[in-house]
């Protein structure tokens, strides 16, 4: 692993007392160094995520980012002490890519590793990028990263790895509804992890922290 990695708090864990009604609070650990945590930021300041949730972003950066076995083990680490210090997080989330034609190593172990340890994970299959590409557009063809890149930028308007994060949240919600028919032609068509390309897990994210509609 890179010996430049960190860990970034944007804030305490800790609740206070007695200044505002926090509902649930999330600890959300996600690879990459700028795209992930720039739409995870824009969506804790969108008012209808504040109203119901408290976000705590950390995140690993380094060259080449970080793989999901980091992640999920720093995220374990944070529950274990968080069970200890009795701080009052309710949720333990891992953001993490699946990655075509390459696949991040060990993920089914990953993903064994985090369902013992109680951290939800919101995997995107084959990057986050597809995510990005559900704002604006039904995608159910396969897709490896690089298309999924040149797509998202085609529909964005962006060069570099950062994104025009105004541009997507108004649409959150159009895309946790498309990700979740994926996962329901998946089911139906009886495609299993990691072949089922595409989809995305952070859906159950966004449900868990902006009140949609059904």
């Amino acid at each position: 692993m890179p010996s430049d990695r960190r860990i970034t708090r944007s804030r305490s864990l800790r609740r206070k007392v007695a200044t505002r009604d926090v509902k649930k609070t999330l600890l959300v650990f996600c690879e990459g160094e700028k795209t992930e945590p720039e739409y995870l930021r824009a969506l804790s300041r969108k008012s209808s995520v504040r109203d119901l949730a408290c976000v705590d972003i950390r995140f690993e950066s380094g060259p080449g980012g970080s793989v999901p076995q980091t992640l999920v083990s720093k995220a374990v680490e944070a529950r274990d002490r968080a069970v200890d210090e009795a701080d009052e997080i309710d949720e333990f989330w891992c953001v993490f890519d699946v990655e075509w034609p390459r696949n991040h190593p060990n993920l089914k172990s990953v993903i064994q590793q985090a369902r013992d340890n109680h951290i939800k994970l919101a995997v995107s299959n084959p990057c986050f990028e597809l995510w990005l590409i559900l704002h604006f557009q039904d995608q159910a063809a396969w897709l490896d990263t690089a298309d999924a890149l040149v797509v998202r930028r085609d529909l964005d308007g962006s060069k570099g790895k950062g994104i025009a994060v105004a541009k997507y949240m108004p649409h959150s919600g159009e895309a946790a509804r498309r990700a979740a028919e994926l996962d329901k032609l998946h089911e139906r068509n009886g495609t299993c992890f990691p072949d089922n390309n595409p989809s995305s897990g952070m859906y159950r994210l966004i449900r868990s922290v902006e009140a949609l509609e059904s």
